[in-house]
């Protein structure tokens, strides 16, 4: 559920204001040339931590730097980093191995907060997966999320006002809303991770030959569920859409992810049969 983001003296809990609110202002107990000399010193000791987070890294490595950077920013325990992809949220990169399997488990949903703010251009804070109006929203998911400890997710688009490329995903152990300022910072790190993403040189990521794709040395595990869709349609004989929903279901049936069912079905260790 995509909410106000609380003011700096609001509780852990704020108003909600719709299923997309935008960005609230300031920190109202600030006015005037106050209120803007503090967000340009917030922005500033932003991009400083940015900076620093980033500094020698190789452009392959910058999505999971920008990741790291963001959990140290923000009351948050993990982030991780898609795109969008056919359908299928690509994972480009975590935090840790707890951010990488939420992604992994909305990828394999089709559910979640990333998929609504991709689809929607528009940050969406689910503040409370323990009960209420989230947890509702996202059953299947919340119950993942909360046994993996984590009761908050929020999900801020990567792109620009015409487009969504992807988001960053932010993953919180306890409920609570982003202040103002937070969602701000949360938006800064999406900026500049768009701006990274969208300058990496098309095949020189990984230093290799311009006939590599864009993306490539980031995005290889995802091949194999693009693989296994390709098998899945031969072997049923059904368009990718309902591939890619067949190889969804068996993997939620099986507690498993799309991307391991999918390594199974092109290493041949699964074969999906007509009914």
């Amino acid at each position: 559920m995509a909410v106000r983001p609380r003011d700096d003296r609001d509780g852990a809990h704020g108003d909600h204001s719709g299923p997309y609110g935008a960005p609230g202002g300031g920190d109202s107990r600030l006015s005037g040339r106050d209120a803007g000399d503090e967000r340009r010193h917030e922005r500033v000791r932003a991009a400083d931590v940015i900076a620093e987070g980033v500094r020698g890294a190789r452009p392959v490595e910058i999505p999971g730097r920008l990741c790291m950077v963001a959990v140290k920013l923000l009351p948050v325990i993990g982030a991780s980093v898609s795109l969008r992809s056919d359908g299928i949220p690509v994972q480009l990169s975590a935090s840790s191995d707890q951010a990488a399997h939420l992604s992994e488990v909305q990828a394999t949903l089709g559910d979640g907060p990333c998929m609504y703010a991709a689809a929607t251009g528009a940050p969406v804070l689910a503040c409370d997966l323990t009960a209420g109006r989230d947890a509702r929203r996202w059953p299947v998911f919340a119950q993942q999320a909360t046994a993996a400890g984590v009761q908050a997710v929020y999900s801020v688009p990567l792109g620009n006002d015409a487009v969504c490329v992807g988001t960053l995903d932010l993953y919180r152990a306890t409920p609570g809303e982003l202040t103002t300022r937070e969602l701000r910072t949360a938006q800064l790190v999406a900026a500049v991770m768009t701006v990274a993403l969208m300058a990496l040189p098309q095949g020189e990521e990984n230093g290799r030959g311009e006939e590599e794709p864009w993306l490539s040395g980031l995005a290889t595990d995802h091949d194999e569920v693009y693989q296994a869709i390709g098998m899945i349609m031969v072997q049923l004989g059904v368009a990718s859409e309902e591939a890619l929903a067949r190889l969804r279901a068996h993997a939620f049936a099986h507690n498993r992810t799309a991307l391991e069912v999918a390594r199974d079905v092109v290493s041949h260790r699964k074969r999906f049969d007509r009914d």
